[in-house]
């Protein structure tokens, strides 16, 4: 068994307000073929007024990484990273990442796919969100 952080980002698609994504970030030990154990999930929300861009979708990721206690190598889908060359996408990180290659790596990101979507789908239904509105800019935060 090793650990790893699946992540997962829903609703990289236009709405009303903008781009209202949730990340899920799940801290988990899998061996090649399965998951054997959670450790611990946290999930952020993010509103982008434009669409989100590759610095955008990094800082997205490892904001919400960053609060999970039990390190790991981050584990996303390749389209997540708009198809870039793996090589290339780990010099954006500032821990170690890698595309999932194991069927326990990918049902890892399912598990972070079902989080974020159902976490992204009830804070939709909801009034009055704390979502904290980032800016497509490359200096900082609103």
């Amino acid at each position: 068994m090793f650990t790893v952080i699946a992540v997962d980002i829903s609703g990289r698609h236009r709405i009303d307000a903008g781009y209202y994504m949730v990340c899920a970030a799940a801290s988990l030990e899998i061996t090649p073929t399965s998951i054997e154990k959670v450790n611990e999930i946290n999930t952020d929300a993010f509103l982008y007024h434009a669409p989100p861009k590759l610095p955008d979708i990094v800082r997205i990721i490892e904001t919400t990484a960053a609060k999970i206690k039990k390190k790991g190598a981050l584990i996303v889908e390749r389209g997540d990273l708009f198809n870039l060359d793996e090589n290339l996408s780990q010099a954006m990180f500032t821990q170690e990442i890698r595309y999932q290659e194991s069927i326990g790596e990918r049902k890892a990101i399912e598990l972070a796919h079902y989080v974020s979507l159902s976490t992204r789908n009830l804070l939709l239904k909801e009034t009055g969100l704390d979502i904290r509105i980032y800016e497509n800019e490359e200096n900082g935060y609103e």
